[in-house]
C-alpha cells in the first residue's frame, strides 16, 4: 500500500522564456515581447502567495539587447522567494562587448551550478557554452560549435540549427560527476537546462543523445526540465521524465508558468495559463 503524505517534500516555481524586449509583437509567431513584464508580475504575485523553496527561470529572460535586463530584472525583485536563473540563447542576443557580462548581469557567479534541497539535487546546466552566439568573439568554443553544427547539418539532423547549442565536454563530465555524487549521497536528481533533449525536436541541444544516455539508466535521476521550445513537450525514457515548459512570451494575454511539487512517489506540476498539469511517477 502506498503511504499517504499530507504535504509535499518540496515546492518550487518554474518560468520559461519570458523573452522580454520593448519591441512590437511578432504576430506571425504569436510572441508579445513587451507583455512579458505584466505576465511576469502576475506570476510573481501567484508565487508570493505560495510556500516555495525557490523560483527558477529556464532561460531567455530577454529577447534581445543588454538594456532589456534593466526593465525585466526589477520585476523579479518583487519575488519573496529565492530567485534562480539559467541562461538561454536569446540572453546572448546582445552586442559583442556585453557577451562576457551576461551571467554576472543576472547574478550568476557561475553559468552552471548545483544545489540541494531536502534530499533533492538540482543540477543547472549552461546549455549555451558551445555555440555560435554565446562565447566571446575568438573563443575556441565558437570554432567547436561551427564544426558540430556543420556535422549535424551534413547528417540531416533535425536539431541542426544555429539557435541551438550544447555543453562542453568538461561541463558534461561535471554533470556526470554531480549525478554520481548525488547517488552516493542518496539524493534524487532533477537536471535543468534551456534546451530540450527528448522527444526529438528541432529545438534540441546538439548533444541530446549523450544526455539521454547519461540520465535515463540511473534510477535516482527523476527528471529533466527545460524551455526553448515554446509550445512545450513531454516524453519519458526508462522512467526518466523530460518536461519542456511552455514559453511565457507567447500569446497576447495568456500566461504560462508552473508550481512543481515533489512527493515521495511522484512529481506534480500545477500549470497556470497555457501550461499543462502533469503527474510524474518516480522510479522506485
Amino acid at each position: 500500500m502506498t503511504q499517504s503524505f499530507a504535504t509535499p517534500i518540496l515546492r518550487f516555481g518554474i518560468i520559461a522564456d519570458p523573452q522580454y524586449a520593448a519591441i512590437e509583437p511578432h504576430v506571425g509567431m504569436d510572441r508579445y515581447y513587451a507583455n512579458s513584464l505584466a505576465k511576469l508580475g502576475d506570476a510573481i504575485e501567484v508565487f508570493n502567495g505560495e510556500d516555495l523553496s525557490f523560483v527558477m527561470t529556464l532561460g531567455d529572460i530577454i529577447d534581445r539587447d543588454f538594456a532589456s535586463f534593466d526593465d525585466i530584472l526589477p520585476v523579479y525583485e518583487e519575488l519573496k522567494h529565492e530567485n534562480l536563473f539559467l541562461l538561454g540563447n536569446h540572453d546572448f542576443s546582445v552586442a559583442p562587448e556585453h557577451l562576457a557580462h551576461v551571467s554576472a548581469r543576472v547574478g550568476l557567479s557561475a553559468p552552471h551550478y548545483s544545489f540541494v534541497r531536502h534530499g533533492w539535487r538540482f543540477i543547472v546546466l549552461n546549455g549555451n557554452e558551445v555555440s555560435t552566439f554565446a562565447p566571446p568573439e575568438g573563443h575556441p568554443h565558437r570554432e567547436i560549435a561551427a564544426a558540430k553544427l556543420a556535422e549535424l547539418r551534413a547528417a540531416g539532423a533535425i536539431n541542426a540549427n544555429a539557435w541551438n547549442a550544447m555543453a562542453s565536454d568538461e561541463q558534461f563530465a561535471w554533470l556526470a560527476d554531480e549525478i554520481e555524487a548525488a547517488g552516493r549521497a542518496n539524493e534524487r536528481v532533477i537536471v535543468m537546462n534551456h534546451y530540450p533533449v527528448y522527444p526529438p525536436n528541432e529545438h534540441d541541444c546538439w548533444d541530446r543523445e549523450r544526455i539521454i544516455e547519461l540520465l535515463s539508466p540511473q534510477d535516482h535521476v527523476a527528471a529533466y526540465f527545460n524551455g526553448h521550445n515554446h509550445v512545450g513537450n513531454y516524453g519519458a525514457v526508462n522512467g526518466c521524465h523530460f518536461v519542456n515548459f511552455k514559453g511565457m512570451v507567447d500569446t497576447e494575454a495568456e500566461n504560462a508558468f508552473a508550481i512543481v511539487e515533489i512527493w515521495p512517489d511522484r512529481i506534480t506540476i500545477h500549470g497556470f495559463g497555457r501550461e499543462d498539469d502533469r503527474t510524474l511517477a518516480l522510479r522506485a
